[in-house]
């Protein structure tokens, strides 16, 4: 990672750690910090364990990406950080929010988790921030593991020492799971067995999402929020979809993870052979600024997201990482600020459908089929309450 970003980097046991790790470090208690509506719930947990106030940005409708012109000037001088996210592996306007940032004297992070393979301007997306977090878990598919980019080397043994302080011991059991884990999986699909592999989680109280957003629990939270900053109050909301993330890696689980990096090459040009076919498919942007990024997912614009999802289903292929209703919906004024211009993000979050670049020939196959519309561009009234999960079969955090 140092040779690809061409700065330091400090291995952490998941990408939302380091980002709790960066949080504490450059922003005090109390401050604001501008990010996506349009993200994983995971992440704001996260701001909020660091004892800041999350900010909602304006996005743009085309691509989920921050959109800078669409927060007022007064907005701006409110901040203490700006947060990036990269949704799907499309590049936020580094550029122009590093100018931002440095203008304001605040710092730039960059959730890199979805875009260890983007480029903006020219640069690798993570090299533009104060700091910036990748995730093992996306591209390089190790379930677990990231890594904290700095522009300042000489904060790597502070920033070990503040990881060190929050790991917990690596135990035997949970490495034994780590390492049964993908021949478990692959038996379950193999067997077709997904739905009542599900069934059971939920039965035994391990499935901790029944719709797309975990439950938000107000009153919890507002108790939680006393207590910050600090991962303990927040750890039934942060430790979601990834129980082990803070936990010190074993042998065995960083021997895979060095494993997989090294496949890295071979499977972003995967991602970006399929990113190119399915932004050129009815339901993508041939034009977007995307262009032949390996994105993680692609977010194809359809009109009834939900039986698309029922149709891909249908057909084996599981759709997840989907981030509907946006933040500011879901959490309210209470624990957050809302976006000043809420209509694109939450449009974009009805109608994205985050399609794998590696099944893009299955993915058009069956759109096609169905018969789905591509999205009509509109900027609807702000939704309310949370949307289903129905078919999310895969891990749909972008924090990792």
């Amino acid at each position: 990672m140092r040779r690809r970003l061409g700065r330091e980097c400090l291995y952490m046991p998941s990408c939302r750690l380091g980002l709790y790790v960066a949080l504490r470090h450059w922003c005090r208690p109390g401050g604001r910090v501008l990010m996506s509506p349009v993200n994983d719930d995971v992440i704001f947990f996260v701001v909020l364990a660091a004892g800041l106030r999350p900010v909602q940005a304006p996005l743009r409708a085309r691509d989920g990406s921050i959109d800078p012109a669409g927060l007022p000037e007064s907005a701006w001088h409110g901040l203490s950080a700006v947060l990036t996210t990269n949704l799907y592996g499309n590049p936020d306007p580094a550029p122009e929010l590093r100018a931002r940032c440095d203008a304001l004297g605040i710092p730039l992070i960059e959730d890199a988790a979805h875009a260890i393979g983007s480029e903006v301007a020219g640069r690798p997306v993570g090299g533009f921030g104060d700091a910036s977090v990748f995730s093992l878990s996306k591209h390089v598919g190790a379930k677990s593991g990231g890594f904290l980019a700095l522009a300042d080397p000489g904060l790597r043994t502070e920033l070990a020492r503040a990881r060190d302080a929050l790991l917990e011991p690596s135990r035997l059991t949970a490495e034994l799971a780590y390492a049964l884990r993908p021949y478990a999986e692959a038996g379950v699909r193999g067997l077709r067995l997904v739905r009542a592999a599900r069934a059971a989680l939920r039965l035994l109280g391990q499935e901790e999402r029944a719709e797309i957003r975990m439950p938000l629990r107000p009153g919890e939270l507002t108790r939680a929020l006393g207590t910050a900053p600090g991962l303990g109050g927040f750890h039934s909301w942060v430790r979601v979809d990834m129980h082990d993330y803070r936990l010190r890696s074993g042998r065995s689980r960083l021997h895979r993870t060095r494993r997989l990096l090294g496949g890295l090459d071979q499977r972003l040009a995967e991602h970006r052979r399929g990113t190119e076919k399915l932004l050129a498919s009815p339901w993508g942007d041939p034009g977007g600024r995307a262009g032949a990024q390996p994105l993680f997912r692609v977010p194809l614009l359809v009109e009834d997201r939900d039986a698309a999802i029922a149709a891909l289903a249908g057909h084996r292929v599981t759709t997840g990482y989907l981030y509907d209703p946006p933040l500011d919906d879901y959490a309210g004024e209470v624990f957050t600020d809302p976006s000043p211009a809420p209509g694109p993000a939450a449009w974009f979050a009805r109608h994205a459908l985050p399609a794998d670049p590696r099944r893009a020939d299955q993915v058009i196959a069956v759109l096609d089929g169905l018969g789905a519309r591509p999205a009509r561009r509109a900027e609807p009234a702000r939704r309310a309450g949370p949307a289903r999960r129905d078919e999310i079969g895969e891990g749909h955090g972008g924090g990792g």
